[in-house]
C-alpha cells in the first residue's frame, strides 16, 4: 500500500541525500548506522515500556532504510552489494522491532498470549520476505499483497505510539492486525508464484 508514496518520500528527502555525499558519507554507512539504531533502539526502549519513545526513535533510523537507496543512485554507486545489504539489514532490525514488541507483552504485561500473536507477526513478515526473495532468485516475479514491509513498520509503529501515550488496546489490535495480514501477503505472493509456475511448466510441457 505505502510503495506508492516512494516518489514523495524521495522528493522531501532529496537535499538531505545530496548534503550527505557532500559530507562523504557512504550509502552503506546510512545502512549500517540506521539498522544498529533500530536494533538498539527497539531491544532497549521497547521491554522497558518506553512504547513511544522507542517508536520515535525507531522511526527516525527507520529513515535510513529511504536513505540509502537514494544515496546510491544519486552518487552513482548503486550495486548489488549494495542491495545485498540493505535487504539483509532490513530483516534484522524487523526482527528487533518484532522482539521488542514481544519482550514488552511478556515483561510489561504478563501475556504469553499477545507475546506469541507479537511472534506470529514477526514470524510472518520474516516469511513474506523470504517468499520473494526465493521466488526472485528462481526467477518469478512476487510483489505486492495486503501487507508489505512498509505497511508492516508502519502499522506497529503507530500502534506503539499510540498505546505509549495510554490509549488501551492498540497495540494488541496492531500486532493482531499485522499477524493476519501477513498471513493473508504470504499466502498470495505463493500464489502469485504458483501460477507463474503452473504457466511455465505448462509451456515447457
Amino acid at each position: 500500500m505505502l510503495e506508492r508514496f516512494r516518489g514523495i518520500s524521495a522528493a522531501i528527502l532529496g537535499p538531505l541525500v545530496r548534503l550527505l555525499l557532500r559530507l562523504g558519507v557512504s550509502p552503506d554507512l546510512v545502512t549500517i548506522s540506521g539498522t544498529v539504531g533500530v536494533v538498539a533502539a527497539a531491544l532497549i526502549c521497547f521491554p522497558q515500556g518506553w512504547l513511544w519513545q522507542g517508536a520515535l526513535v525507531v522511526t527516525f533510523f527507520v529513515l535510513s532504510d529511504m536513505l540509502d537507496g537514494q544515496m546510491a543512485k544519486v552518487s552513482g554507486r548503486a550495486s548489488n552489494w549494495g542491495a545485498f545489504l540493505d535487504s539483509t539489514s532490513d530483516r534484522l532490525g524487523d526482527a528487533a522491532v518484532f522482539g521488542g514488541i514481544l519482550l514488552f507483552f511478556t515483561y510489561q504485561r504478563d501475556s504469553t498470549l499477545w507475546g506469541a500473536v507479537a511472534l506470529a507477526g514477526l514470524v510472518f513478515g520474516q516469511w513474506t520476505s523470504y517468499v520473494k526473495a526465493r521466488a526472485e532468485s528462481l526467477g518469478f516475479t512476487c510483489s505486492g499483497g495486503l501487507a508489505a514491509r512498509a505497511d508492516r513498520l508502519v502499522i506497529i509503529l503507530v500502534g506503539a505510539l499510540v498505546a505509549g501515550f495510554g490509549v488501551p488496546y492498540v497495540l494488541e489490535i496492531a500486532v493482531l492486525v499485522l499477524a493476519v495480514t501477513s498471513m493473508i501477503t504470504v499466502l498470495q505472493r505463493i500464489a502469485q508464484v504458483r501460477r507463474q509456475a503452473v504457466a511455465l511448466d505448462a509451456h515447457a510441457a
